[in-house]
């Protein structure tokens, strides 16, 4: 079990919750800064938990961590590794378009105009992200950052995004990432993703959604 410190509860996993929360992001490929914003926290905590992961884990570097593919004890997609591996279950790793993103340079004039122009039927919102249903296929539509181009993702649904990556790697697909949390709705239902570029240089994900099972 790690510990945390005196007074503090244990965990039985190699990190704890909130090094689990700031490695996700590194592992999306956000700074400390839209790290710090996003968890609100100062950008000093962020570096501290950064450094205490890569201390654990032996890294030198977050673009080691960026690649690491551990996945936390606490989550639904662990939960269903293990019974997977445990009814020694092989999954079919085939693709399906699950995703379209689409970036925006005025996020509020976008959303309104996708949802009530254009009428597609809106799922949810939250900050600058909106996701709309498009005959089965969601889109989701977000705020430009940064240096992130005006420029439309496909991300491809798999049933098991680690063998799919490693089946995909075997045909010499080359990784920017590890697949990683980004979002866990209210209900429970994880989104992992991970990153990774076609033979011209154009961004694809793949993603997969796992939800938690009542045992």
């Amino acid at each position: 079990m790690a510990s945390n410190g005196p007074g503090r509860p244990r965990h039985d996993d190699v990190l704890t919750p909130a090094e689990w929360k700031v490695a996700e992001q590194v592992r999306h490929g956000m700074t400390n800064r839209r790290i710090a914003e996003r968890m609100g926290v100062s950008p000093d905590a962020v570096k501290f938990h950064v450094g205490n992961v890569l201390s654990k884990l032996g890294f030198s570097s977050r673009e080691e961590l960026r690649h690491w593919d551990g996945v936390a004890k606490g989550t639904a997609l662990h939960h269903a590794r293990s019974s997977a591996m445990a009814a020694h279950t092989n999954t079919d790793s085939y693709l399906m378009l699950g995703q379209v993103a689409r970036t925006t340079k005025r996020f509020e004039e976008s959303h309104a105009w996708y949802r009530d122009v254009l009428g597609l039927p809106e799922l949810y919102s939250f900050g600058n992200l909106a996701f709309f249903d498009v005959g089965g296929v969601r889109l989701m539509l977000t705020e430009e950052e940064g240096g992130l181009v005006s420029e439309s993702i496909l991300y491809l649904r798999v049933p098991d995004i680690h063998a799919t990556k490693t089946e995909l790697e075997s045909r010499g697909v080359t990784f920017i990432n590890a697949p990683h949390l980004i979002h866990r709705h209210d209900d429970g239902t994880e989104e992992w993703m991970v990153a990774f570029h076609d033979n011209e240089g154009r961004p694809l994900q793949l993603m997969t959604q796992v939800r938690t099972t009542v045992r």
